[in-house]
């Protein structure tokens, strides 16, 4: 079993701390620096500019990924943010309420999706849409919540994904109970074991939820892989206003170890999850990664970044591009020429039209959908109030409205 100590490296007392009145230069500064750096402790494979560095602990989980491997990521990549980009140009011409944006997230999901196997568990938040790709799941099926025609059309126990989560933190709960499960239940102990992965950012780190669900995991040994996606603001909060280590560390005081990798590098996401996976497959208890990416775009559509963040800081972490590196090492070591390129963007460019027209051809769902698969079986409580609904709706001229 992993020790705590070999992952976890906390100094309390480095630094200034952080509090609720303006930030001292000091803690702007170490701020930045975190933002631009990560940190020493970063789990790296893949750097900026697409070069490929060692990592004695975590190679020999990407061992096995070969150049075609390497496209089919950088493919993933490609489509996910398209079809993110799509949705947000559907929200602002009013096809959708609202669109949550996941630009420059794709590396931390792609990675941690790839690791996981068909018989492991996702809960996902709201911002997802890329661990749900590599579920199988449609980008169609996600366009529903936003518009709100559905809660998510596809079947969470065959994709073994579940609903997207609105309230943050609240899926971390419902994934320590599940993975809570898999332990009783004597799904894990050895290679062929199951785990959980739930996903969650650095806000909702902040939230009793979260720290609720790093309890009974840790007391319970659950199989369960806590996968923060720290893209630097809670909305407009930034992480060092939130925190006074790094929120890898925090796992240490609930005794399970946690990481940090660099989010932007799908490698290394590939690689930190499958060890992360892998070690609670075996029965070793939960993990928690810190994923250090960036959030692009905004929070969500509702969102003005521009009144809380500087654009130079923006400009330097598109510099670390997760599509970008993958695309120049592809390059340099000639694994990949302009066709495959191009017929990457074409296929993007075909999902995003797909995309589009069933956006707009969306059929308006029944009044009596909101009564759907609210219980497994019958309750005549629910039926009676569907009946009252749905008369009161009937004498309305032409029922549905």
């Amino acid at each position: 079993m992993s020790s705590p100590e070999q992952w976890t490296h906390p100094e309390p007392r480095e630094g200034p701390a952080a509090t609720a009145a303006a930030p001292t230069s000091e803690q702007v500064i170490a701020g930045l620096r975190a933002t631009s750096e990560g940190g020493p402790e970063l789990v790296q494979l893949l750097t900026p500019e697409g070069e490929r560095v060692e990592n004695p602990e975590f190679d020999r989980y990407v061992a096995d990924v070969t150049a075609d491997d390497l496209r089919s990521l950088y493919r993933d990549m490609v489509l996910v943010r398209r079809a993110d980009r799509e949705g947000n140009a559907l929200q602002r011409q009013g096809q959708l309420g609202i669109w949550v944006p996941l630009l420059g997230q794709e590396a931390a999901q792609v990675g941690a999706g790839r690791a996981l196997r068909d018989t492991d568990m996702v809960f996902p938040s709201y911002r997802e849409h890329g661990v749900a790709w590599c579920r199988g799941i449609s980008p169609k099926d996600i366009l529903g919540i936003f518009r709100g025609t559905d809660h998510g059309s596809w079947d969470s126990t065959a994709k073994r994904f579940h609903p997207y989560t609105i309230v943050i933190g609240n899926q971390v709960l419902n994934a320590a109970g599940y993975a809570m499960g898999q332990r009783f239940e004597g799904k894990v102990g050895d290679a062929d074991g199951e785990a959980t992965m739930v996903f969650f950012g650095d806000g909702a780190t902040s939230q009793g939820d979260v720290h609720e669900g790093f309890v009974w995991a840790a007391v319970y040994d659950a199989p369960l892989v806590f996968f923060c996606q720290n893209n630097q603001w809670a909305i407009s909060e930034p992480t060092e206003r939130q925190s006074r280590l790094p929120l890898y560390q925090r796992a240490r005081g609930y005794g399970f170890p946690g990481v940090r990798v660099d989010g932007n590098d799908v490698l290394a996401s590939l690689a930190v999850s499958r060890w992360a996976l892998d070690e609670c497959r075996h029965g070793n208890g939960p993990v928690l990664i810190e994923a250090f990416t960036y959030r692009m775009d905004a929070h969500t559509t509702t969102d003005d970044p521009t009144r809380y963040r500087h654009s130079d800081e923006l400009e330097a972490w598109k510099l670390k591009d997760p599509i970008e590196r993958v695309r120049v090492n592809l390059v340099r070591h000639g694994h990949a020429d302009q066709d495959f390129f191009d017929s990457v963007q074409a296929e993007a460019d075909e999902l995003a039209a797909d995309l589009r027209d069933f956006c707009f051809s969306m059929p308006q769902p029944p009044t009596s959908q909101i009564f759907d698969h609210v219980y497994a079986e019958a309750s005549p409580v629910l039926d009676a109030q569907r009946d009252a609904f749905l008369a009161y709706h009937a004498d309305f001229a032409g029922g549905e409205h």
